[in-house]
């Protein structure tokens, strides 16, 4: 995805509905938003993360590639019967917390309230986001990264429906600032899913 200024970000949010997290007083007021791909390819990172804050007038903002899809192999082979998890677009308010993803390293996991997902059953390879198929509940839709050494350039099975980081390098970065902001606010974060198209 092409680079996206903060600002055009922040006005989707707020034309959407969304609140954005603006008080700078204290630092690490984090807005994690994701920005999925408005013609995505299947089993690519070709969606954008971003973390913004502001802090005493002056706004940061890191950017990575990520998939808010899943994985090729999950769409032909769902976990669950009623089909492949993929996350609904919008504003997921405290759901989230740092935790262990597969109880085996941090990561934004979803541990405090539910997201909703459409359920893609027709094992076509292919992602059907359709009305009607929606289920809301804990599905464990975290926010984590791939391979752990190096960039992958296909998602297979890292996503079953998680919003999963590229590069781990920049995902690390991603969780020093995420436990900064979890020492000054507390351990719960909002995820916010918006599409491209919301940025025209």
């Amino acid at each position: 995805m092409k680079d996206v200024a903060r600002q055009d970000i922040v006005t989707a949010m707020k034309r959407l509905g969304h609140t954005v997290y603006q008080k700078d007083t204290i630092p690490y007021n984090l807005n994690l938003v994701g920005i999925r791909a408005a013609n995505p390819i299947v089993n690519e990172f070709n969606c954008l993360f971003t973390v913004f804050w502001k802090y005493e007038g002056h706004w940061n903002i890191y950017k990575m590639q990520m998939t808010s899809l899943p994985g090729l192999y999950w769409l032909a082979n769902p976990m669950n019967p009623k089909g492949c998890a993929i996350l609904k677009e919008g504003q997921y308010k405290g759901v989230y917390k740092v935790d262990k993803h597969n109880s085996k390293y941090d990561a934004i996991c979803q541990r405090l309230g539910d997201v909703t997902v459409y359920r893609d059953a027709d094992r076509d390879r292919e992602y059907d986001l359709i009305k009607g198929t929606e289920m809301t509940g804990k599905f464990g839709i975290n926010l984590h990264r791939a391979h752990p050494d190096y960039e992958l350039e296909t998602v297979d099975k890292y996503s079953a429906g998680c919003q999963v980081i590229q590069d781990p390098d920049e995902f690390e970065i991603h969780m020093e600032i995420a436990k900064k902001a979890a020492e000054v606010w507390g351990n719960s974060f909002t995820y916010t899913l918006i599409n491209e198209k919301d940025l025209l």
